[in-house]
């Protein structure tokens, strides 16, 4: 269910007084819920052109077939590890093409508060090229009651990051898309064909102009991973040393120094990523179509597709935890000792 219960038992009192609920977020472009979307009277009194409807299921033909409406839909349900992020450049041009043709759009799931509210949320963001915090407040400040779920809230948080587009090489998006995968494999057995373009090409056939940094099989050299297919972790063990090191500093500090960091909202737990080495005790990297069975199991053995030997394994829903203490999931991995790093790739390179 949407949002949290606070939220949900106030949007229940106020549909009982008026179960007609929708407001007008910016000029034109109006969040609301699904009663507001399917009623016709308010459809042509608030002059709404478009509609996008995120719900389980479309609107009633009666609203769709509507020959002055032009709608979207988008089957999504209100949880925290479906992938709404996915859906953010689709729904920001149908809103914008709307508004610079001066139509009128309404954007709306069942309550009005958590799957719509993230769409609009993110038009706002990308639009005024805002951060998810001043955002949420805009928002927020014109419909009272809207909360995106926690997962939402990550992903407007990794929207911002990106800088308001889908960046598909950024890794904390290929992470992100590998975990929903990773939820989709758990439920069906399998991966989904939405989610088989997470699966990379194989670095070792034909290339021209391939990378220089590569992986290859310690026992037939064969190329099994680019630097670009590593996925990277942070050290554990340097992580907590650095947080017990912090705890230890602040502790020493005199009560003027401890004001100052205060005021600065510094913690001794909030450990900046640069400051942590990168993992290299197992060689975490993305799906590659060299890995046999992959797509219709959830874990087993990785082998060198040359010489069979064994070089790795996977694991889509229980994942794995590296000598470093992190848990990493889902996992693909390469045993260090089975492989080794070169530098010195032809510009055509040819394996089997």
């Amino acid at each position: 269910m949407e949002g949290n219960i606070p939220n949900i038992i106030h949007i229940m009192q106020e549909e009982i007084e008026n179960p007609v609920s929708l407001h007008e977020i910016q000029e034109r472009l109006w969040l609301g819920n699904l009663t507001a979307a399917s009623d016709i009277k308010v459809i042509n009194e608030h002059k709404i052109t478009h509609i996008i409807t995120l719900d389980l299921v479309p609107l009633r033909r009666q609203i769709t077939e509507l020959s002055e409406l032009t709608t979207k839909f988008v089957q999504i349900a209100d949880v925290p590890k479906e992938d709404i992020l996915s859906h953010f450049e689709d729904c920001y041009n149908f809103i914008d093409n709307c508004l610079q043709e001066n139509g009128t759009v309404l954007v709306h799931c069942y309550y009005g508060m958590s799957r719509s509210a993230t769409i609009v949320i993110a038009y706002v963001m990308k639009k005024n090229n805002m951060p998810f915090d001043e955002a949420f407040e805009l928002v927020k400040s014109k419909r009272k009651f809207v909360h995106p779920n926690h997962g939402f809230q990550h992903q407007l948080k990794l929207y911002e990051k990106m800088g308001y587009i889908i960046d598909k090489n950024y890794p904390k998006f290929r992470d992100f898309r590998l975990k929903i995968a990773a939820d989709q494999v758990k439920k069906v057995k399998i991966l989904p064909q939405t989610s088989i373009d997470l699966i990379k090409p194989d670095p070792g056939v034909v290339q021209v102009k391939p990378e220089p940094l590569v992986y290859r099989c310690k026992k037939c050299r064969r190329i099994v991973a680019s630097q670009s297919n590593i996925i990277t972790h942070l050290d554990r063990e340097a992580q907590i040393n650095h947080k017990l090191k912090e705890k230890h500093r602040i502790r020493h500090l005199t009560a003027e120094e401890l004001a100052a960091e205060n005021e600065g909202n510094k913690n001794a737990d909030d450990v900046p990523e640069e400051e942590i080495e990168i993992c290299r005790k197992t060689y975490f990297i993305e799906p590659l179509a060299w890995m046999k069975d992959i797509c219709q199991n959830t874990q087993g053995k990785l082998y060198c597709p040359k010489c069979n030997n064994k070089i790795g394994s996977f694991s889509w829903i229980m994942g794995c935890q590296c000598p470093c203490g992190s848990k990493v999931s889902p996992a693909f991995y390469l045993v260090p000792s089975k492989v080794e790093w070169s530098n010195v790739v032809q510009n055509v390179q040819v394996t089997v």
